[in-house]
């Protein structure tokens, strides 16, 4: 199986190699559109700011490729936001693929921002949580967050409800950590590889 792991130059991308590596998968770290395209599986990690990742994806001119994959498709973190349409985060128009808009969490006495740590998976459906329950924790460190839609296959809250993942198509999403949420991150990944 040929697993591609976008590269544009966005943080984060060794620990979900690493973690790939954990399951005996090997992946290429790649931006070659040809090499995309004949990807069985294709991963979109991210950390940092959407404006700066959106600008490094259109100077390798990544925004147009993306699109078009028609392989299973998985955004981790800022890669998954960036699967929407619009953030708050610096005014950045994305990648359009999924109908959601980023927003800021708006901080109160009891629930700092960034919303950091583990938090429970709540309204689990779709094939990446396969075996997984309600109990299940998984890793999250982000400021901004997509609200629960038509797309949502996952919440988690802060103190709201959030996507906690999402799907459209071929093109899934996790807000979380897969590669820092322990055994049931890899029970994600897995079932991803096995899409």
């Amino acid at each position: 199986m040929e697993i591609a792991v976008v590269d544009y130059r966005g943080g984060n991308v060794q620990s979900v190699l690493f973690a790939l590596e954990r399951l005996g998968a090997s992946a290429t770290l790649t931006a070659d559109p040809e090499t995309l395209r004949k990807a069985d599986k294709v991963l979109f990690p991210g950390e940092g700011e959407a404006a700066s990742a959106m600008d490094a994806l259109r100077m390798a001119g990544l925004d147009v490729v993306l699109p078009t994959l028609t392989q299973p498709f998985l955004g981790i973190c800022l890669g998954m936001q960036l699967l929407g349409q619009h953030s708050e985060e610096n005014d950045t128009t994305m990648l359009g693929l999924l109908p959601f808009n980023v927003q800021r969490f708006v901080p109160d006495a009891s629930h700092k921002v960034p919303h950091m740590g583990w938090n429970n998976l709540q309204a689990l459906t779709g094939p990446l949580f396969a075996g997984l329950t309600d109990a299940d924790h998984v890793y999250f460190v982000h400021s901004y967050y997509a609200p629960v839609g038509e797309y949502t296959t996952a919440q988690a809250a802060h103190p709201a409800p959030f996507s906690a993942a999402v799907q459209r198509g071929n093109f899934h999403g996790v807000q979380f950590h897969t590669e820092k949420s322990g055994a049931v991150g890899t029970r994600i990944l897995a079932n991803f590889l096995s899409l």
